[in-house]
Parts: structure tokens; sequence; C-alpha cells
């Protein structure tokens, strides 16, 4: 008979269930770590079946227990709510729940990504707080100079080189400017990591033909591209591009009973939070750029504000790169001499010698004038297009026909 267990883990330790014949039994509690997990192993059959919730550390054990029984399965615990909602709940009944659910065949599974992905997460995420830790460091900064009653930086980047001669100059206490001194220690060695991390996300990008493609999307530059790949794997496990904006959380909440009309109401927010915000500032770059998609920021900011407007561009483009990717094809509207400029970055951020002087690289081609405005013109007409196909759009029926009287 196949066994089902059910492990409900916890940073330490393992509580188990088994459910076998009809019937469920504990197991007791095991460790978590390497060693403890290999040797419980040792008695498990080839055609074992184990749940466990998705954890911090679920994706290490599902990846050591996976060559050892028949199925792993992690389930997504928001969609678990047999564990959520049970009113006595203890690490024996999510264990027994797991078990039980898992030998009907009823438990939602979670996407287990390959090595390479975890890998691009691993340092998706670090850069993220690099990023973080920076920001939170010069706003510091620009706290100690604000309560001193300091003037405006003369300079845009109060640290950069100018800047930083200029915040030398400043006449601060002695403890706040020995703050100052420190947090821009501290500034420089974020830096230094945070320009390690994007030559590896570099070197990582520079051969994937999905970045390559998604860089041809106005906005999204090589981080964003990789963030991306990172968050979704592989795009064809996804049946519709629809699937994917619910991946990301893009996708609006439904509320809906009988015959009442369904009432949309706020994105869902589910999955990877820091994909769907690069997502998002993609998108606001791409309402500055000509184009189809500044046109349609600008339709749905004319009827519901910038802030839906931003976020609905941003589902847009999602929905686009599951297009792009599947279908093996780069964006109509892209503009040659930027997706050049973008490639050139990325070869310089993987560590490629600068090409000086007289050397016409592929990505010089952005710096010539009338070559930017030929291309320019191009797009500017694509958004014209789309300005005048929506414009002979009629509206839908209401749903509710006494609305309309």
């Amino acid at each position: 008979m196949v066994r089902y267990i059910g492990m409900d883990v916890h940073r330490e330790f393992a509580q188990l269930a088994v459910v076998e014949d009809g019937l469920v039994r504990d197991e007791g509690r095991i460790g978590v770590t390497p060693e403890a997990l290999r040797q419980w192993a040792v008695g498990l059959h080839a055609d074992d079946q184990v749940a466990l919730e998705a954890t911090g550390n679920s994706d290490a054990i599902a990846t050591l227990l996976a060559p050892l029984v028949g199925r792993v399965v992690v389930s997504n615990p928001s969609k678990t709510r047999a564990i959520a909602e049970a009113k006595v709940k203890t690490d024996k009944v999510d264990a027994r729940i797991l078990a039980q659910l898992l030998a009907v065949d009823f438990l939602p599974p979670v996407w287990l990504p390959d090595e390479r992905t975890r890998s691009l997460r691993r340092q998706v995420a670090r850069r993220a707080h690099l990023v973080r830790q920076r920001t939170r460091i010069k706003n510091q900064v620009h706290a100690i100079l604000a309560r001193n009653l300091a003037p405006t930086p003369p300079t845009s980047d109060l640290f950069g080189k100018t800047g930083r001669h200029w915040l030398s100059r400043q006449p601060l206490p002695v403890d706040e400017a020995s703050s100052v001194q420190a947090l821009l220690q501290q500034l420089d060695f974020h830096g230094d990591e945070l320009a390690i991390v994007d030559k590896e996300l570099a070197v990582e990008a520079l051969t994937d033909a999905v970045v390559a493609r998604l860089m041809t999307i106005p906005g999204v530059d090589m981080i964003a591209a990789i963030s991306i790949v990172a968050a979704v794997g592989d795009f064809t496990r996804f049946a519709s591009s629809d699937r994917l904006v619910a991946y990301v959380g893009l996708n609006p909440k439904v509320r809906q009973s009988g015959n009442s009309a369904p009432v949309h109401g706020r994105i869902s927010k589910a999955g990877r939070a820091h994909v769907r915000g690069v997502l998002v500032q993609a998108a606001w770059s791409a309402s500055r750029a000509p184009g189809p998609l500044r046109a349609f920021y600008h339709r749905i900011r004319a009827r519901r504000g910038f802030a839906t407007a931003v976020v609905a561009t941003a589902r847009k483009m999602t929905e686009l790169a599951w297009h792009l990717v599947t279908k093996d094809q780069d964006y109509a509207y892209a503009r040659p001499a930027l997706v050049a400029h973008k490639r050139q970055k990325l070869e310089l951020a993987a560590g490629a010698p600068s090409r000086r002087g007289n050397y016409r690289t592929p990505g010089a081609a952005y710096n010539d004038k009338q070559r930017r405005a030929d291309e320019n013109a191009v797009v500017e007409q694509a958004e014209r297009t789309y300005q005048v196909l929506v414009a002979h759009w009629q509206p839908r029926n209401p749903a509710n026909p006494r609305r309309s009287t």
C-alpha cells in the first residue's frame, strides 16, 4: 500500500503523520537537519508520497526527499484552508490533515523551481536587500542634515564626489559628523557588494535568451528582466497570460454570488512582492516612452487616475512578456538602437572591456540623434494608431438593464 506522509515543518523539527490503508496515525517528530532527514528517509519506500506546507526551509527539505520517494508535494498555505480554519490547531492535527488531503489528491501544490532559478531568486533577493539598506543609510544622512538646519545640497547626488565634498564642509556637531562618516562607510561597503551582485546577475543574463527578449520591451532593463525570470522560472508552465498575471498578483479580486454581477476590487497582491514592484517600476518607465504602452497608460489614467493606470500598465506588460516568451518573438515596437544600448550596458556590467574611441559598437547607434528620432517616429505612429483604434470602441451593454434607464 502507498503511504501518504504529512509533515508539519518548523524551524527545528517536523511533526509527522501517516495515512496507510485508510488509517491515520501519528509518527512523532524528527529534526530538520540534513543528517536527521537522511536518517529518517532510510525507512521510506520508493512509492511513498510526502506533503508539507511552503515555508522558509520547505524547498530544501523537498529537494532532499524528492529522489528518495515517489512524490513530494509542497502545498500552498493560503489555499490549504482546512488547516487554517481548523478549530483545534496543533502540530499533530496539521500533519494529519496534510496526510489526509494528500491521500485524496486534494492538496494544492506549488511549483518547485530548478537549481538555477533558486540561485537567481537568492541573488535577486540579496540585491533587493542591498538596495533597501543603501536607501535607509541615505535617508539617515538626509535626516542628520535636516535636524541640523543644513541648506539644500547644491547637487542632485549628495553621495557623489561633488556632494560628499559639500557634505564634508557642513558645520555639524562632532557626534553628528562622526555618524555621517560612519554612514558613508556603510554606504560604500553596500555599494561594493551591490556591484558584485550586479556583475553576477549580468553574467547570468548575458546568455539567457528570455532576458534578451524581455529587454525589447520599453522600460525593462537587465535588472528588471532577470528579476522577472527569477520569479517566473518556466513561462510555459502557465496556460495563458492571465495565469501569469494571477501568479504575480496583478489580477483584481472578484466577489460574486448568486445572480448578482461580479464586483472587481483591488489587485490580489499574491505571489512575490518584489517582482510585482519591479513590474510597476518598469511600467512607470514605459509610460514615459513613446509607443502603444504609453497610449494605453494615458487612456486608463484619463478614466481611473494615475495609480490605477500604472498598475494596469504593469499587468499589460506581464501579459506581453508571456506572449513574447512563449511565442519566441521580440516586441514588435521595440527601438533597435535602444535595445542595442541595453545590450551593451549588460555586456559592460558582465565585465566586458569598454570600447572607446573610433570603434563603433552596436550600442553606439543610440547616441545618434537622427537615428533616435527616426525610431521614435515609427513608435509614435504606432501610438497614434492605438489611439485611433480605441477611439472607435463602443461601450459594452450594461450587465443590469435597469442601470441604463
